[in-house]
């Protein structure tokens, strides 16, 4: 494609430049990346907060919206108005696309080996559940109190938020590293359209038939109508 006819995408709390880069399935061929970070020194195309970015973002200004790790810094407060500008900041036909720990394989791991096994090793060093929950302690303790965690999600809580922030329909699958990966949906959205994206990548089965996406595995959310349940 050429790069007047790109999609965009806001990648919500970028981070810093150098660090890690926005998914592949972002072909940037198609694709044209703007990152949002409220860290003035990331050095980020817009300095601001996902909780409130009316005045830096208009509604619908992007195809996509990715997020990566952010959210579970948010304050628990937070988090509903964070996914409602996700909403509000992607076209009606688009979809936001996050990662976050899970907490459901985080207290899994932790029951049978204990809150100080090393779960996996990251770029960072060694990961522990209690680094999972509540922020990766060594970084913490170098003074980078911005990587505390405040708040977790596990499928259940992240896609009763999203639903009641407006997806219609958030599909979620475990990652590698206990994290959990969630495809949401807009109004207007066609997973047909969406799934040629994901083929070949590890997140495919975010893109599976409906009724393959009902197993434990993939669990999908889907709106409903006013005052019904989830």
């Amino acid at each position: 494609m050429s790069g007047n006819t790109r999609k965009r995408v806001l990648n919500a709390g970028a981070g810093a430049p150098d660090g890690a880069a926005i998914h592949p399935v972002f072909d940037m061929r198609d694709w044209a990346e703007t990152r949002l970070d409220i860290e003035p020194s990331s050095r980020p195309d817009i300095v601001g907060s996902v909780v409130d970015m009316r005045s830096q973002v208009a509604d619908g200004a992007f195809d996509a919206l990715y997020s990566s790790h952010t959210i579970e810094h948010l304050y628990a407060h937070e988090v509903i108005p964070a996914f409602h500008e996700f909403r509000r900041v992607i076209r009606p036909d688009g979809f936001a696309l996050l990662t976050c720990p899970n907490l459901v394989s985080a207290a899994r791991f932790m029951l049978e080996h204990g809150a100080e096994a090393v779960a996996y090793i990251s770029p960072a060093g060694p990961i522990r559940p209690i680094d999972i929950l509540f922020g990766h302690s060594e970084s913490i303790a170098q003074g980078h109190h911005y990587m505390a965690h405040r708040t977790g999600f596990d499928p259940q809580r992240l896609g009763r938020i999203a639903i009641s922030a407006g997806f219609a329909e958030v599909r979620m699958i475990e990652g590698d590293c206990f994290d959990l990966w969630a495809l949401l949906l807009g109004p207007l959205a066609s997973i047909e359209q969406i799934r040629p994206m994901f083929a070949g990548s590890r997140l495919e089965g975010l893109c599976a038939p409906r009724s393959a996406s009902h197993s434990t595995d993939a669990p999908a959310f889907a709106g409903a109508p006013a005052g019904a349940g989830y």
